[in-house]
């Protein structure tokens, strides 16, 4: 039923073109003042526009292909894409000098003035219209699929009157900014955190002991070997008939996280893990370096370490973290960093009181990011459920007779 007020149509009602770009050679060398940018398919998201996705269009005879600029007041949609993501798009609200569509993305344009486009953005983005649009993917690709413009055009659509448009798209924006800050302040906390790791595990900022002084002990370096007991293969492999009695009841670890069950080791401790190979130990994208405590079977992919008694598992955590594993790659085909590579990894160290003090630092600096992090999920799961009340009417909005955007 359509609420009160409201009318019944389509998305043809309300759009005058669905336009794709063309595809021209680029070059993805994270560029974003080049002259010329071309979109990626990824500048579109869950009802989000990243406009640092872009490639740099450098030759001539490209540049004059390109073709549908980025507009103001406009939506972008993506076309083709994987299954999960096709039909992703998000609002454009200033137009973007010298960045064009490429064919894989739609430009959608208001057909008239009784439409705000704003609020047509959050009905796209919402889960209702998600789905309509992954409906009618097409493609027999199982990693690609594709919308066609008839199919777009003709999804249904509830249309509030323009003032109740404007007020919707005003109150989902102002949680938008919530949720902007909140993740503007998790990146701060993040880079604060990490300027800390560089100044505490280099002994570049000393802390304060129990008693108000500063730690002034000199700090010692050892190979890793030194540090810690290596545990790699120290436990019997879970035999595979018992493997479906503790599956489930155990957190299960290898390089990066659940990966294959393969010569699975059954642990119960205080351990550090250290990828051993993937493409994951060369990159900051993922932790390759983590601690874990009590029972937990743990498959060959990761070096496992227990620290000395006189070591913090934690500092050491941390200080492996930080380190750059290019230097200790041994893999030719895929990265590896093997264990007698690893055993003499140097590690510097101050006292074990020191230690801990800048692992308590560390924690409580992990804590306000856990934090910061739920503070987040919880606005996005909240703006989920305002959404889904006020584009599908059942919960109204009040707008004032002369109220205008």
């Amino acid at each position: 039923m359509v609420p009160s007020g409201w009318s019944e149509g389509r998305v043809k009602d309300l759009v005058e073109s669905l336009d794709a770009g063309v595809s021209v050679n680029s070059e993805d060398d994270g560029n974003t003042l080049a002259d010329f940018k071309i979109l990626k398919t990824s500048s579109v998201s869950k009802g989000i526009f990243d406009s640092t996705k872009t490639k740099s269009v450098v030759q001539c005879i490209e540049v004059s292909r390109l073709k549908e600029p980025v507009l103001a007041n406009t939506i972008i949609i993506s076309r083709m894409n994987t299954p999960v993501l096709v039909g992703a798009n998000g609002y454009i609200e200033k137009s973007i000098e010298n960045t064009f569509l490429p064919d894989r993305l739609w430009q959608a344009k208001p057909k008239c003035k009784s439409v705000h486009m704003r609020w047509l953005g959050y009905w796209f983005s919402s889960s209702h219209t998600r789905y309509a649009l992954s409906a009618t993917a097409t493609g027999t690709s199982g990693s690609m699929k594709n919308i066609t413009k008839p199919d777009v055009l003709n999804i249904k659509v509830d249309i509030p009157p323009l003032s109740e448009q404007r007020k919707i798209a005003h109150i989902l924006g102002t949680w938008d900014k919530a949720i902007s800050t909140t993740e503007r302040l998790i990146d701060n906390s993040k880079q604060q955190k990490k300027a800390l790791m560089q100044q505490l595990l280099t002994g570049e900022k000393r802390l304060f002991d129990d008693s108000g002084k500063p730690f002034d002990g000199d700090w010692e370096t050892a190979p890793l070997k030194k540090c810690v007991t290596f545990l790699n293969g120290i436990r019997k492999p879970i035999k595979k008939e018992d493997r479906a009695d503790i599956q489930g009841e155990y957190p299960y670890y290898g390089a990066t996280g659940v990966i294959d069950y393969v010569n699975d080791y059954l642990f119960d401790d205080e351990l550090i893990l250290l990828g051993e190979d993937g493409e994951n130990i060369l990159s900051r994208a993922l932790p390759h370096v983590f601690t874990i405590s009590g029972k937990s079977w743990i498959n060959n992919h990761a070096h496992v370490m227990k620290a000395n008694e006189d070591k913090d598992t934690y500092f050491l955590c941390m200080y492996l973290e930080s380190l750059d594993y290019k230097k200790y790659n041994s893999g030719s085909a895929q990265p590896k960093i093997n264990k007698a590579v690893c055993e003499k990894i140097s590690v510097r160290f101050p006292a074990i009181k020191e230690q801990k003090k800048i692992t308590s630092v560390l924690t409580n600096a992990d804590k306000e990011i856990e934090l910061l992090k739920q503070q987040l999920a919880d606005l996005k799961q909240e703006k989920k459920a305002l959404m889904q009340q006020l584009l599908t009417g059942k919960r109204r909005v009040k707008v004032k007779e002369m109220e205008v955007a």
